[in-house]
């Protein structure tokens, strides 16, 4: 007699083997399942027939997450002061300053307000900190970010304004930002908001300090497009000398 594996042999109860399609084992084929798992938010049949030690538990890493939907806004509701939060205003300070005309003492907290009515926000000093270019965000929203630029060269003619010119068109924007690795003037590196001309292989950015003329690119020269955030009110990076 032939062996029958893990099958049962039943002369008044025939029943047809199977082999499991993941061990290889013979079964009798009533024994075997389908193995199903999922895909995004339903169980789909895998079509393969295996036994009951064969057969895994769906893999719920393969499962869609069904997000809830928002919660309803609530009626008048009190958010914080972001934009009041964010501003930092120029205030009147010591020694205390005395109306001319009354006499009374102005409050340290009186705003300087220009001839328009605009109030004086204080001005950022010196390069931004806490930036590094190895940790540039990849990704905002559909846009990649940390893409190198192939530059051809990183000149200056001796004030604040570096240029780059590049082997072809970099595709930035006035504004748009980058992050500029391994120059041999340190004072030209960092994050810098840049300017764009019609020229599309040239753009340039502003430095905090002015720099010696001459090329600055070196063979570990790495100029990468960057997203940071900005202080607020702020279309682009500050970069002001002391």
């Amino acid at each position: 007699m032939r062996p029958h594996g893990r099958a049962r042999v039943d002369s008044r109860n025939p029943q047809a083997f199977g082999i499991c399609d993941r061990c290889g084992f013979l079964y009798n084929h009533t024994n075997l399942s389908w193995q199903f798992d999922w895909a995004g938010v339903n169980l789909i049949n895998k079509r393969i027939l295996v036994c009951e030690a064969c057969n895994d538990t769906p893999q719920e890493q393969l499962r869609a997450i069904v997000l809830p939907a928002d919660p309803t806004p609530i009626i008048n509701a009190r958010v914080d002061l972001f934009a009041e939060a964010e501003t930092d205003y120029v205030t009147i300070s010591a020694p205390t300053v005395t109306d001319p005309v009354t006499g009374i003492p102005i409050p340290s907290t009186t705003y300087i307000v220009s001839e328009d009515g605009v109030n004086y926000n204080t001005q950022p000093t010196g390069v931004p900190v806490g930036l590094d270019g190895n940790a540039i965000m990849p990704l905002q929203g559909t846009v990649s970010y940390g893409k190198v630029i192939p530059y051809l060269s990183v000149t200056s003619v001796g004030n604040g304004v570096v240029t780059v010119t590049c082997y072809s068109a970099h595709g930035l924007v006035t504004n748009d930002q980058v992050s500029v690795e391994g120059l041999t003037n340190p004072l030209a590196m960092g994050f810098y908001s840049v300017i764009v001309t019609n020229n599309p292989l040239v753009f340039s950015y502003i430095t905090s300090s002015r720099v010696k003329s001459g090329s600055f690119a070196t063979s570990t020269t790495l100029i990468r497009t960057a997203k940071v955030g900005l202080p607020y009110g702020y279309d682009k990076i500050p970069q002001v000398g002391p």
